[in-house]
């Protein structure tokens, strides 16, 4: 992995709160930088289905994470109480030029389109993006690196079975970059949107377990999927395999094309850490 690899968490709420944690667990005894990213404070209704406690209340979501999981693990936890920006993950030096200031996963537990193509849009080459989203009792997590076929390029590798990029979430489920069918009413809360059925009251705990899961896969370099579907109601977990068929038909381009040599392998293929 780079050197300057870290793991980036955006959007420290219902699920973002349980991943922090998961993550810090995850990788006991690894010096992985932990960075996390949110604007908003802890309020009386966040306690109903978020990981924060009484003697959160009023701080930022980040900053009261990670406070209280560097102690509990022993290791440094960055946060920032700003919203997402792009000099996060890269400088820009003029005339098109950048250079990468974090490479690595960026974990986005956020719930609104703008979010997701802030992300999006200042993808560079060399970071992950996983995606997390949930309705009532259902959701997906999405993973990718690539925005357009040009930076996607031919990522399988045929003679060790490995795949060094996909298309990024949005570009996998362009709704995820749609706006809302319909206003939320103002003043419902997520509290009062679990008392009113329109929340799952353990939807984002199962969704913070199946990141956990891909980024597990991930580092180990077991992952086989590029999304993963959930539906509590159904009771069923629905993969996406990360296979050059699959890719071929998402992009719109010819098998061959994604290839990077022609060398024979088995039928199964693993995401590679850049």
């Amino acid at each position: 992995m780079p050197q300057n690899f870290s793991i980036i968490v955006v959007g420290c709420g219902g699920t973002g709160s349980f991943v922090a944690e998961g993550l810090c667990r995850l990788l006991i005894g690894s010096d992985i930088p932990i960075l996390l990213i949110d604007p908003d404070r802890v309020e009386q209704q966040n306690l109903i289905r978020q990981n924060f406690y009484e003697g959160d209340l009023g701080k930022f979501k980040s900053q009261a994470l990670a406070e209280r999981l560097s102690r509990q693990f022993h290791r440094r936890i960055a946060y920032s109480v700003y919203p997402y920006m792009p000099d996060l993950i890269g400088e820009n030096w003029g005339g098109g030029l950048r250079s990468p200031a974090i490479q690595g996963i960026i974990i986005g537990c956020v719930d609104n389109a703008d979010a997701r193509r802030q992300i999006g849009q200042t993808l560079r080459f060399g970071n992950w993006w996983l995606d997390a989203g949930n309705g009532f009792s259902s959701g997906q997590v999405l993973l990718g690196s690539a925005k357009n076929l040009e930076l996607l390029g031919s990522p399988f590798i045929k003679e060790s079975g490995e795949v060094e990029g996909l298309p990024m979430p949005s570009w996998q489920l362009p709704s995820l970059l749609a706006p809302p069918t319909r206003k939320k009413p103002e003043t419902r809360d997520c509290a009062e949107a679990v008392a009113a059925e329109e929340q799952s009251p353990v939807i984002n705990q199962a969704m913070a377990t199946l990141v956990l899961e891909f980024i597990y896969l991930l580092l180990n370099k077991k992952l086989t999927w590029m999304g993963a579907y959930i539906d509590l109601d159904a009771g069923t977990l629905q993969t996406v395999r990360a296979e050059p068929e699959i890719v071929a038909r998402m992009c719109g381009v010819k098998v061959d094309t994604l290839f990077r040599n022609d060398c024979s392998t088995g039928n199964r293929y693993s995401l590679r850490r850049r």
